[in-house]
């Protein structure tokens, strides 16, 4: 979605901001209605993942921790874009959103709280990403779907490592700094 509508808009994503393809991007070089719009675009895909492997396939357990997995893989690596795509948290909330819808809108609020208190959107993800699995393996008593889940989590943790280089120097955009309009082109 960031891809064409940046296109639309004439911003070079994949060479500005974080140079990836992901919500936060579009949002810091496109504005917040860009970002949210490709936010809803990425987490509704693996939202509709999820939902629909557990429909075609009812008699899988574990189908929809890897539906969404996969989702959240392909959208981080899609073949169609010389496998540079987003970060892949957008499609894990919207995972996280059709695994355990609960869990999911209290996770949101944290996230939203950690960003707004840091003022970094990678805080909230990190925490996400990292106490998914933790509670999805208490609230389901298994290891299975937390252990599916950590495929996503690990890379997904991977693909920020940037981010966190960036805090430490002082360089990273904050949502602040973003929603003002200091770093669109």
């Amino acid at each position: 979605m960031s891809f064409y509508l940046s296109k639309l808009k004439s911003v070079d994503i994949q060479s500005k901001g974080s140079r990836n393809l992901g919500a936060s991007n579009a949002m810091i070089l496109m504005g917040w209605k860009a970002g949210i719009l490709v936010a809803l675009h990425d987490a509704g895909k693996a939202l509709l993942a999820v939902i629909l492997a557990r429909l075609i396939f009812p008699d899988f357990p574990y189908i929809g921790a890897a539906a969404g997995v996969a989702s959240v893989l392909g959208h981080i690596f899609p073949f169609y874009l010389k496998f540079k795509g987003g970060k892949g948290f957008a499609s894990f909330i919207g995972m996280t959103l059709a695994l355990n819808w609960k869990y999911a809108l209290v996770l949101i609020v944290i996230i939203a709280l950690l960003t707004l208190i840091t003022d970094y959107i990678v805080v909230g993800t990190a925490t996400a990403v990292t106490l998914t699995p933790i509670y999805l393996g208490i609230a389901e008593h298994n290891f299975i779907v937390p252990a599916i889940i950590c495929i996503a989590t690990a890379v997904i943790i991977y693909k920020h490592r940037d981010n966190f280089v960036r805090i430490y120097k002082g360089t990273e955009i904050g949502l602040r700094s973003a929603n003002r309009g200091d770093h669109r082109v």
